[in-house]
């Protein structure tokens, strides 16, 4: 018999079991971060969710490669497993915007993880909380109308940059702080230095930098003597309880007057150039005041708050992202911006929509870096939008939506000047 007419002699063998061919990983893209136009989405991001969500890049500063994630579901999903370290960064030189990062490594919440984060936050949020907000409302809302008196007897046309979205976060944060009056100028100018990106402004960030922590180790040595309900109050009494370190409260206060000041500064500056540029959406919250909420974050979730990326995290094992294998000790960025005008999270994402239902914005981030600011940020855009539209009710551009000059070279995306007319 024919040997390939044998009979069987059984069940044949099964396959070996391989394991699975990890996917090639992507090329490695170079972004160059260019300044934008007005309120415009990145180019580079809209591409990379249509095309490759979770890619690989380099950036202008730093070392080695990074992955960005892009997709508001993987952005999610990355921001909150603990298998992604923002602590493993420290003394990384690894991929990045600018040649040091703005945040301190060594102490406060950008740059830990959990248990540690978890203390820290549970400080920082007694100060942050309804009771605080219902306290400072009041405050924010008569220095709104201060504010807005100086910009009437001034006369149109008038800088809304200059008489209300800049001074007026820079007092907010400065009451929530316990900073004295006289002082809030100084504070400001701060503010905008510890932001400011390029590398001529290097060495004035960093002189920035140790200005505000010299005035605030003052204002918690204060604190410690005349204990008080504001947030110096609160982090001087931790500190002192032994409940995080002075360098911890240090750097938690500097945070928080850089996000409370500047940040606010130009996303607010954002957010009232894109009404201005929405007349319809202006004209309906001047009918309808009780959807100025839900119109606030539908702002928040609209206006491209950055340039680029933030603080990156580090993978602790090799973890699946959008069907790519990150590998442990790669470093991921996230896309909040990107992940904001996500279609499948958001349809129509380029439509400034305050009737939008569904899942809610990353403009705050997410997971436990949640910017613990939020409450206040909120406030703040809510006070200051219903300040302008009882003050003005004909507000408008005094130019061309196209001649608003915005920041340029700047980790934060804002108007410079915003010349309105009434």
């Amino acid at each position: 018999m024919a040997l390939d007419s044998a009979p069987a002699s059984g069940p044949a063998p099964e396959a070996p079991h391989l394991p699975p061919t990890p996917p090639t990983p992507p090329d490695v893209r170079f972004w160059a971060v260019d300044d934008l136009p007005a309120l415009d989405p990145d180019p580079f991001l809209d591409q990379l969710l249509r095309e490759e969500p979770v890619t690989r890049i380099k950036l202008p500063h730093g070392e080695g490669e990074a992955w960005l994630v892009t997709r508001y579901e993987d952005v999610r999903f990355v921001t909150s497993d603990p298998r992604f370290s923002r602590e493993q960064v420290i003394g990384r030189p690894v991929t990045s915007m600018r040649p040091e990062p703005v945040a301190s490594q060594t102490a406060g919440l950008q740059y830990i993880d959990a248990p540690r984060h978890n203390q820290l936050r549970r400080v920082v949020a007694r100060a942050f909380n309804g009771k605080a907000m219902q306290r400072l409302r009041p405050l924010a809302e008569r220095r709104a109308a201060e504010l807005l008196d100086g910009m009437e007897r001034a006369g149109a046309p008038a800088d809304l940059m200059e008489h209300l979205h800049g001074p007026f976060p820079i007092a907010v944060v400065r009451d929530f702080l316990g900073v004295d009056e006289s002082d809030w100028h100084r504070w400001a100018e701060k503010g905008e230095a510890l932001l400011a990106a390029g590398a001529d402004s290097e060495e004035r960030g960093r002189k920035a930098r140790e200005a505000t922590r010299a005035r605030i180790v003052e204002l918690l040595e204060r604190r410690r003597e005349d204990p008080r309900e504001d947030l110096a109050g609160v982090l001087a009494q931790a500190a002192a309880a032994g409940e995080i370190t002075d360098d911890e409260a240090i750097s938690l206060a500097m945070a928080i007057q850089v996000s409370g000041g500047h940040a606010v500064r130009n996303n607010s500056g954002s957010m009232m150039y894109a009404l201005l540029t929405h007349p319809d959406q202006l004209a309906r919250l001047r009918r309808e005041p009780e959807l100025l909420p839900k119109a606030v974050e539908e702002l928040f979730r609209y206006v491209p708050h950055r340039n680029g990326v933030g603080i990156p995290r580090i993978a602790t094992e090799d973890v699946e992202v959008g069907g790519q294998l990150i590998r442990a000790g790669d470093v991921v960025y996230n896309a909040y911006v990107a992940a904001n005008r996500d279609p499948d999270a958001f349809p129509n994402p380029d439509a400034l929509d305050f009737d939008r239902t569904g899942v809610p914005h990353l403009a705050f981030g997410h997971g436990p870096h949640h910017c613990l600011a939020a409450i206040m940020a909120r406030m703040e855009a809510e006070v200051m939008i219903t300040a302008v539209l009882d003050r003005f009710p004909e507000i408008r551009l005094a130019v061309p939506p196209g001649e608003v000059e915005f920041q340029r070279q700047g980790l934060i995306r804002g108007p410079r000047t915003l010349p309105v007319t009434w």
